[in-house]
């Protein structure tokens, strides 16, 4: 019995995936047709068609450009596909191309951000490069105005233009600016460094005489 019902399962497995087959057989196949163009601003060699790539949905299918620039990929089924032009050197805009069952195509730019933003394009489609890939950063010049627009050299120029022009400006010798100023400045008590000294070193009492005979002063 086991025999029997292994057989059968495998009949029936071997029944749907044939079904399947032909299903797939008999619905139609459409051609993705395009054209692939590059700006004149850009110099590129006689054989950079043979470089290019036509991708659908990043590798499914793969298409080849012929030497004006044109491709034709066969064998799609109606869906939905992403059209894209391989280069080593350039970059291309990938474009999404919907297929209907009954072949109408309609081709669109790809949004993966905002997908319910459309924005259609002509079908064949034309595709275009966007701008070439360097591999490398260039190398940075020394130049005088960064220089120049450093934050720490803006601040020793600021600071050295005040000390320059703030003296010009505030007429230092005049008896009355001097007292002005002395008064605005607050009078700091700095301790002797004779008194720092004897405390450290253990004359503790000396400085306590010396406050004494400057507090008797001040009371005479």
């Amino acid at each position: 019995m086991k025999r029997i019902d292994v057989i059968c399962f495998v009949w029936c497995v071997s029944s749907a995936v044939g079904s399947m087959n032909e299903k797939a057989s008999e619905s139609p196949t459409f051609r993705i047709e395009g054209h692939v163009i590059l700006p004149n601003s850009i110099t590129v060699g006689k054989n950079w068609q043979s470089e290019c790539r036509v991708l659908v949905n990043y590798g499914e299918k793969i298409g080849f450009l012929r030497q004006d620039g044109s491709f034709v990929v066969s064998g799609v089924f109606p869906g939905s596909y992403i059209v894209e032009v391989s280069h080593v050197n350039f970059v291309f805009e990938p474009v999404r191309v919907d297929i209907t069952s009954k072949g109408k195509f309609r081709a669109r730019r790809l949004n993966l951000i905002q997908p319910s933003l459309v924005s259609t394009l002509p079908y064949p489609l034309r595709l275009t490069s966007a701008h070439t890939i360097s591999y490398f950063r260039v190398r940075e010049e020394w130049r005088l105005m960064d220089m120049l627009t450093n934050p720490m050299v803006l601040m020793m120029v600021l600071s050295l233009l005040l000390l320059v022009i703030l003296p010009k400006l505030v007429n230092t010798n005049d008896p009355e600016v001097k007292k002005e100023m002395a008064k605005t400045m607050p009078q700091m008590d700095v301790p002797d460094v004779s008194d720092m000294l004897a405390s450290w070193l253990g004359g503790g009492p000396k400085k306590a005489s010396k406050r004494s005979s400057v507090s008797a002063r001040k009371r005479q």
